[in-house]
């Protein structure tokens, strides 16, 4: 390289992200449970939707997303001129951290919390600071404690990636209430879908004007692979996000098929019911093995393991059933293995599977 030409500071201090496995070499019957993906993928009905707007992929996309964010508002009964689109909920994040924080200030999250936290917070020159949980769970008191005057943005998902776990609408308001005046408090709401009657924080968003909620399109709705996001916060900041925002970073397929995607609240039910129900199976199953979990409001578990031998131990035995997880070690978490909700037969083959590792001989 040549003498001068160097990153912005912060750039090199990034570890590359790592999304879940999704082959293993020599096998084809594998079932991956590494990335929290919906089993059953998209509705019949966004499937269709995407073969016609698929028609259309020499036009360029709107600019303003304005079917899209007419149809959340109108679903989730929130105000369309608050709501910005985006490729995921990650480049939300991206946009608050490009908006907010730079060098000298600092990005606060939990010590469990989503990687592109950090990720993020680096890429601007911001300095990330984590807050300790308390069991796995977000503590609104130590991430109080952790506040400074150059605290700019605290991040919480709620509920949390990847221990399930997540806090009550008192406690993010108190946190809400709590955090350092310029600063601002982003919810996380990936998997809010998740939890019934849940609103992911957008009552507070609405009740506050320092209070940011990002969703995604890619849990519950199975659009993973088309990326779409969208965020809910006061005018004023959507104002300063859409300056940043590029003017077509979601395409018409994209577009189209989140549409569709959120009005089909019946499929959307149906999912979350089968989540509920095969959560529960598994995580009933894998305790009476000796291999507990906190209650996990997400479509996955966080398995815990005596140590982070047997978790890696058990992480090779099923790679050779042909069973895909997600180790946890950078998340601080090596003795745990974050397993995805799966279908009924994904979650019977991974349990029997941790039955057999589990009776081996010693």
């Amino acid at each position: 390289m040549r003498a001068g030409i160097e990153p912005q500071p912060g750039i090199m201090e990034i570890a590359l992200y790592e999304g879940g496995q999704s082959k293993i070499e020599g096998m084809s019957d594998v079932v991956k449970l590494s990335s929290n993906e919906n089993p059953f993928g998209a509705s019949e009905t966004v499937q269709e939707v995407i073969r016609r707007a698929a028609l259309s992929v020499h036009r360029y996309p709107s600019t303003d997303h304005a079917e899209l964010r007419a149809a959340i508002a109108e679903v989730h009964g929130l105000d369309a001129e608050r709501i910005i689109c985006g490729v995921g909920s990650d480049e939300i994040i991206t946009f608050l951290c490009q908006a907010y924080a730079g060098p000298g200030d600092e990005v606060l999250y939990t010590e469990h919390g989503f990687l592109m936290y950090r990720i993020s917070a680096h890429a601007v020159g911001a300095t990330p600071v984590e807050a300790k949980e308390r069991e796995r769970t977000v503590d609104v008191d130590a991430l109080l404690a952790a506040c400074t005057e150059r605290t700019k943005l605290v991040f919480v998902a709620n509920p949390n990636n990847p221990t399930g776990t997540m806090i009550g609408g008192n406690e993010i308001a108190r946190l809400a209430d709590g955090i350092p005046e310029g600063a601002i408090l982003v919810l996380d709401g990936a998997y809010a879908e998740y939890v019934e009657g849940y609103d992911g924080g957008a009552a507070l968003v609405e009740a506050r004007d320092n209070v940011v909620m990002t969703r995604t399109f890619s849990k519950i709705y199975g659009l993973g692979g088309l990326r779409v996001g969208w965020g809910y916060a006061p005018k004023p900041i959507i104002d300063v996000l859409n300056r940043i925002r590029g003017p077509f970073n979601l395409s018409n397929i994209a577009l189209a098929a989140a549409e569709a995607a959120v009005r089909d609240t019946a499929y959307t039910e149906k999912c979350r019911a089968e989540n509920t129900r095969m959560r529960a199976w598994m995580a009933e199953a894998l305790a009476e093995l000796g291999v507990p979990s906190d209650t996990s409001c997400g479509n996955f578990i966080l398995a815990r393991f005596h140590d982070a031998d047997e978790a890696e131990a058990c992480d090779a035995y099923l790679k050779r059933q042909g069973l895909i997880v997600r180790k946890t070690g950078g998340y601080k978490l090596p003795h745990c293995l974050r397993i995805t909700v799966g279908d009924e037969s994904a979650c019977r083959r991974v349990v029997a599977a941790v039955r057999a590792f589990k009776e081996q001989p010693a």
